[in-house]
């Protein structure tokens, strides 16, 4: 059997529709001359984010990656919520590959204060680092006991905006979950992204595709992403068999979203209350679960070694919060796999 894997929606496989399309899409050199679905597929993005032009690359990480070696340059600062994506969960790359440092903020939920992004700019002046950009994330996966998922609210987000916008600094959204969003909050995904000046946006996360990400901005961003992409070998040539899964993706896997959504209330539901886990499921917003884990002989990391000995994978993300996300390869037979599995096993204690 199977297991019941809640450690991502990355770990979604193609579907024999999916795999079809890749099979049959037209492809050419896209470095040489540009391969056709590739250019469907990052107009179809741009269109879509309300933005000039998109670019393909192979990952989330290397879209924010891109957009910050296209906004800044060695010694800048950029800023961000302290458990944000762009700094956690990318092997320290904004330091490693573009020499920037960070001003991290608290917000566990992931809306910044505007006041608190305004009041920690750099003054200008020889002596200081250059603040160079604002990072923001939506949906706010973080690591706290209230993350997961979060969606971060457009008035939110409009305001940080506006104070970057005042004090002539461009913001970068990590959109890898975006759709997730768009499918709770029924608001369209260019609104989002007016927010910002770049945004990501993963097909490998909510979307199902086996790989790629995009990177949207305006025509001059797009120039300067171009050359990052290029020095970090993210432009493919026959990639058209990739972009097709993305094209496919966006086509059928949208309106399916909150299919998702609703099975991550359910499974928050099935193990609320079990001895030693909280994740109320009221709290959950989109398809992430954060189950806090206060159990007099288990954590987090145990807990899920536990849970994969019975054919249950989530991710534990601290000694006290373990993750599960739910995906178009999960379903209600799998929640239920799940609370059995950590009904027995915090039950008897071992």
């Amino acid at each position: 059997m199977r297991p019941a894997d809640f450690r991502s929606d990355t770990v979604t496989r193609p579907s024999p529709a999916m795999r079809l399309a890749m099979a049959e899409a037209e492809v050419g050199d896209d470095v040489l001359d540009g391969d056709p679905t590739v250019r469907k597929l990052e107009r179809r993005v741009a269109a879509a984010l309300g933005k000039e032009e998109a670019l393909f690359v192979p990952s989330g990480t290397m879209a924010n990656q891109v957009a910050l070696g296209a906004w800044t340059q060695p010694g800048d600062e950029i800023v961000a919520e302290r458990s944000a994506h762009v700094l956690c969960w990318e092997a320290g790359a904004a330091g490693a590959l573009h020499g920037l440092q960070s001003v991290t903020l608290h917000a566990e939920s992931g809306a910044l204060d505007p006041d608190e992004v305004r009041a920690v700019v750099r003054l200008r002046s020889i002596h200081c680092p250059r603040t160079a950009l604002v990072c923001v994330e939506q949906t706010f996966m973080g690591s706290g006991a209230a993350a997961g998922g979060r969606v971060v609210p457009l008035d939110n987000l409009r305001a940080v905006h506006a104070v970057a916008q005042e004090l002539e600094i461009p913001v970068h959204m990590d959109g890898a979950r975006l759709f997730n969003a768009v499918a709770a909050t029924r608001i369209e995904p260019e609104r989002w992204a007016a927010c910002a000046d770049s945004v990501s946006l993963s097909l490998s996360k909510c979307l199902g595709a086996p790989v790629g990400a995009l990177i949207a901005g305006d025509a001059a961003f797009a120039e300067r992403a171009r050359l990052v992409r290029k020095r970090l070998g993210g432009w493919m040539r026959q990639a058209g068999v990739l972009a097709a899964a993305g094209l496919y993706a966006l086509d059928h896997n949208l309106e399916r979203l909150k299919l998702d959504h609703d099975l991550a209330r359910a499974l928050a539901a099935a193990i609320h209350g079990l001895p030693g886990i909280s994740c109320p499921p009221e709290e959950i917003e989109t398809n992430i679960v954060m189950a806090r884990i206060v159990h007099p002989t288990h954590e987090a990391f145990s807990l899920s070694a536990a849970l994969a000995d019975e054919g249950v994978l989530a991710l534990p993300m601290s000694p006290t919060s373990l993750r599960f996300v739910t995906h178009l390869d999960v379903g209600p037979e799998d929640v239920e796999r799940a609370r059995s599995a950590l009904g027995a096993i915090l039950s008897a204690g071992g």
